[in-house]
Order: C-alpha cells, then sequence, then structure tokens
C-alpha cells in the first residue's frame, strides 16, 4: 500500500504548472494575474490584471511555493505576493534578470529612487546553475562508486 507522502506527492504534481519560467530575486517579472469584480448590478465579471516589478523572493516548495513581487506605484511601495501553481495566475514574464547576490532583497525597501535600483551584473543563469550543480553531484556520486 502506498504511504501518506507517496500519496501527498501525486495529488501536488497533478495541481503544479507545467510552464513556469526561471526566475529568481532580483529578476523583474510581469505578472498575469485572474481577478474576479462583483460590478453594481451584482454581476460577477473576470479581468485579467497586470502586476509589473521586481521579485524580493521565493519561498517554499511543491504546491506551496510562492514569490513577492514589489513595485513603486505613486511613491509609495506596493508588495503583493503570489502562488506559483495557482490557477488564477495565468501567465509569468521575466522581463529582465540582473545579477544579485541575495536570496531576500528585502533592503530595497528602504530605497528610493535611483538607489533602489538593481545593477545588472553578467551572471549564469538558473539553467545553466543547476545544470552544473548536477553534474557536480554526479561526478561525486561517481567517485563515491569507484
Amino acid at each position: 500500500m502506498p504511504g501518506k507522502d507517496d500519496l501527498l506527492r501525486v495529488v501536488e504534481e497533478k495541481h503544479q504548472r507545467a510552464e513556469i519560467p526561471d526566475f529568481g530575486p532580483g529578476d523583474q517579472v510581469r505578472v498575469h494575474f485572474r481577478v474576479r469584480e462583483r460590478t453594481e448590478k451584482g454581476e460577477e465579471r473576470v479581468r485579467t490584471q497586470v502586476f509589473e516589478g521586481r521579485v524580493i523572493r521565493r519561498r517554499g516548495s511543491g504546491t506551496s511555493e510562492t514569490f513577492t513581487v514589489r513595485r513603486v506605484s505613486h511613491g509609495t511601495g506596493v508588495e503583493r505576493t503570489f502562488p506559483l501553481h495557482s490557477p488564477l495566475v495565468e501567465r509569468i514574464e521575466v522581463v529582465s534578470q540582473p545579477g544579485v547576490r541575495r536570496a531576500r532583497l528585502y533592503y530595497l525597501r528602504e530605497r528610493v529612487g535611483k538607489k533602489a535600483r538593481v545593477h545588472h551584473r553578467a551572471r549564469k543563469t538558473y539553467a545553466e546553475k543547476r545544470a552544473a550543480r548536477e553534474a557536480a553531484a554526479n561526478a561525486s556520486t561517481s567517485e563515491a562508486e569507484e
């Protein structure tokens, strides 16, 4: 009989989305989010709202993974946390990918204007980093087998 972990894994895999772009903290993203509104007449209307900003964190794993996007609107900082695998998130577009050296960019909250910019550095893409990690893991396991 399958264990509880196996059952949870099967259910989670069914609800995870397949077409997630590689992005992380520091990246400028455009999130297309489905919003339900109720009109004055009581009718429900569904529209797509675009939220563009800088990713300041990405946390969790599996279906509970979330990411937080920050933007400055009319001089006020606005942060919004999106569930990565939510059916309400229609798509995520990566606008730019500067190189940052932090996993949490909370320091951007105190910065205003040009100081809040993230500078572009040459960096490896997330796919390249993942491939390098896997190659290193495979090399270490092959050495252990010898």
